[in-house]
């Protein structure tokens, strides 16, 4: 899988979670067993770019962690060519990452893949809105994402 990283924030660190970015793609691929070369973009925003890209297309008047859009979602609105594999964009808010990782106790590392791992699942059509779903999707984060970079508290 082809991962695009887009640093819209003034913070040049987060494009170095690239490599990341690949290796959790990959193990996507592997442990769902898809058969197509995908690609997806992650795009670094400020809590105000996400805050405009919340309100304008999901009407919540707020900033959110990470939002995604898939377009295999939107095959009414958008047609795809039978070859075009883009999953679609992965915005994700900066200064979330640093106050979740605070809260939860673990890496800056750590956040800015555990966002990324629920965005990809979101653009490969994983969802949370209901129970069954929602236990489904984050198992399923972890299997991804634990052997890549293990939940670790700080002392």
């Amino acid at each position: 899988m082809e991962i695009s990283v887009i640093n819209q924030s003034e913070e040049k660190q987060w494009s170095r979670f690239r490599k990341d970015f690949s290796i959790i793609a990959k193990r996507t691929e592997e442990i769902l067993k898809l058969e197509k070369e995908y690609s997806a973009s992650v795009i670094f925003v400020n809590p105000e770019e996400i805050h405009e890209i919340n309100k304008a297309y999901r009407g919540i008047n707020r900033p959110t962690d990470v939002i995604s859009f898939a377009l295999m979602d939107s095959e009414d609105d958008y047609e795809m060519m039978e070859d075009d594999n883009e999953l679609g964009d992965i915005f994700i808010n900066v200064e979330a990452i640093r106050n979740q990782a605070k809260e939860y106790g673990h890496s800056l590392r750590r956040e800015v893949c555990f966002l990324f791992t629920h965005g990809l699942l979101h653009l490969l059509g994983y969802d949370h809105m209901k129970e069954d779903e929602e236990k489904e999707m984050f198992a399923l984060q972890d299997v991804i994402l634990d052997e890549i970079v293990p939940k670790k508290v700080r002392a």
